[in-house]
């Protein structure tokens, strides 16, 4: 967990930004991606404000992502989620993409960009540390993947940071049992030789591409024929959405 990463200023300037878009997009926000019930969702957010251009693009944090996955690689998905107040159900613990590390590594690298603070009781990530070497899905170990799990923690932090996971880690959202909804970004990463979750040439319009940096366009695979090969097709891969 990096601490800090938006201030107060630039933190209210993207809860802002999310809240219009929630507003805008009604009932058919996050349908570019896949709904959930229990939540809110964005999807496709580098095509919804520049605002969202910098934060995939953020040094410290791509640091991060490439211990993770190694020099080679790029945004898969940008997403928000938003749980609803009082809700009783988890999500199952899940690994990003159902993604096991393949003989080259890992493959799957997620950022959780906390806008309210996670608590033990507002529908915070719980993680099972250690569990992104054992090579296996949750689904094909446990009989029930939504319920507790011993070895589990929680990560628990300050809106304004950010969460570096290697979600091969078997993970998931817990309930929110309190009043307000509990938000979170989530920008996605693979390894380049990996299909994109969400494949950014087609979901971005004309003019978003147009105006991008050309770190920003490598990072999006926008120049990349492998990526258009691997990517084009029509697969949204998800740990546990249907």
């Amino acid at each position: 967990m990096v601490e800090n990463v938006l201030d107060p200023e630039a933190l209210e300037r993207v809860r802002q930004r999310v809240e219009e878009l929630y507003e805008q997009e009604g009932e058919n926000a996050g349908s570019e991606f896949r709904k959930e019930p229990g939540a809110r969702r964005l999807a496709n957010l580098v095509d919804k404000g520049e605002i969202f251009e910098g934060l995939i693009a953020t040094p410290r944090i791509l640091e991060l992502v490439r211990h993770v996955l190694g020099p080679r690689m790029k945004l898969s998905s940008f997403n928000a989620r938003s749980t609803d107040p009082f809700t009783e159900d988890a999500q199952p613990l899940h690994c990003d993409a159902g993604a096991v590390a393949d003989g080259q590594g890992f493959w799957v690298c997620n950022t959780i960009w906390l806008l309210d603070d996670f608590t033990s009781d507002n529908g915070a990530t719980r993680v099972i540390p250690g569990s992104h070497n054992w090579s296996k899905l949750p689904e094909e170990v446990l009989s029930n993947p939504a319920e507790p799990h011993p070895e589990e923690v929680l990560l628990l932090g300050r809106a304004g940071s950010v969460v570096v996971m290697n979600t091969h880690a078997w993970h998931g959202g817990t309930a929110n049992r309190t009043a307000n909804p509990r938000r979170a970004l989530h920008a996605f990463y693979s390894r380049s030789a990996k299909p994109q979750q969400q494949y950014q040439k087609r979901l971005l319009r004309p003019e978003t591409q147009a105006r991008l940096s050309p770190d920003v366009r490598q990072l999006l695979a926008l120049d990349d024929p492998e990526n258009d090969r691997l990517s084009s097709s029509e697969q949204k891969a998800s740990g546990f959405l249907k």
